[in-house]
């Protein structure tokens, strides 16, 4: 071993196990920070000093690195998945409230989408926050914007369009979204840091089919046009393409054209319903970051798989 080698293994030694500063390793071994910083460098490049992840993150971050290259995304958070199916949800709103309160910034908006999934993260984000959030609902559909009755402390100021999801004329959704208010709404969307939505399967547990706006002769007529999913209650199918309904023309809810144009889109959703209408979100290029379960992104990644 000779000398330059053994420094090494001082300077990593000192640095690294014994919690010393690079200034703090230069004055006890008598050399300057910037020779620290060097022999550190080539202790690892050399492989005197290996990084090594535990073997469940070192997974993790594969699957998200594989996500993000094949569907093109900014980033991916992938969680581990629940034991109980039911807790999807749950697990999935934590993790994504998680995410988002770390990169929200004082005074920043954001934007909200319809769904059991959002409404969960918005109540959690608003029981973390410091400082009050300024939130802009994405749809109509007030009651999912509002505070659960369990949340100690709501801590958002709610910017609601004041209409229901689903019109029942046309004609009265046009002149709705005519309303100085609303328009003022969706003036404030493009303002927002970041942008959160759930994305929902063609499945009887779906937001929209639970809370009754759709009905079943509804789910049966868009499964037969094509439907995999939704996101914002715009119908999409497996490509990620709009599908021009009746119902369409009924819907209080931001576009998806600029959903598309919006920066930092999150979205959030895992389990086997939504594989489906999450892959067809992606492929349709609607989302920055996609925040879901390994069991999820398996298959998402499985899926790519079998296409090529």
């Amino acid at each position: 071993m000779d000398y330059e080698e053994s420094l090494m293994i001082k300077v990593a030694w000192h640095y690294y196990f014994g919690g010393m500063t690079q200034q703090q390793v230069a004055e006890l071994l008598g050399i300057s920070r910037m020779r620290v910083i060097k022999l550190l460098d080539k202790a690892k490049q050399t492989g005197i000093i290996q990084f090594k992840l535990r073997q469940d993150g070192e997974k993790r971050m594969q699957l998200e690195n594989s996500l993000m290259s094949e569907y093109g995304l900014k980033d991916a958070f992938v969680i581990p998945a629940a034991n109980d199916p039911s807790m999807i949800n749950a697990a999935i709103a934590e993790a994504a409230s998680m995410y988002i309160s770390e990169r929200l910034t004082e005074n920043g908006l954001i934007n909200i989408g319809y769904g059991n999934t959002p409404s969960r993260i918005l109540n959690n984000i608003a029981t973390l926050a410091e400082q009050p959030l300024t939130c802009i609902s994405l749809t109509g559909g007030v009651s999912y914007y509002l505070p659960d009755t369990r949340s100690n402390v709501f801590n958002a100021k709610l910017h609601l369009i004041p209409a229901p999801l689903l019109i029942s004329t046309k004609e009265l959704a046009q002149a709705l979204r005519q309303e100085s208010s609303v328009l003022e709404l969706s003036r404030m969307i493009t303002l927002s840091q970041m942008t959160v939505v759930g994305i929902g399967a063609m499945h009887e547990s779906a937001t929209i089919f639970k809370s009754g706006v759709l009905n079943k002769n509804d789910f049966l007529f868009l499964s037969m046009q094509g439907a995999v999913g939704d996101l914002l209650s715009h119908f999409i199918d497996k490509n990620g393409n709009l599908l021009e309904t009746p119902l369409e023309e009924r819907l209080i809810s931001t576009p998806l054209q600029t959903l598309k144009e919006l920066k930092n889109v999150i979205g959030v959703a895992a389990g086997d319903s939504k594989v489906e209408a999450i892959r067809a979100s992606l492929r349709g290029q609607y989302l920055d970051v996609l925040i879901t379960d390994d069991n999820t992104a398996h298959q998402l990644l499985n899926m790519a798989e079998g296409e090529q």
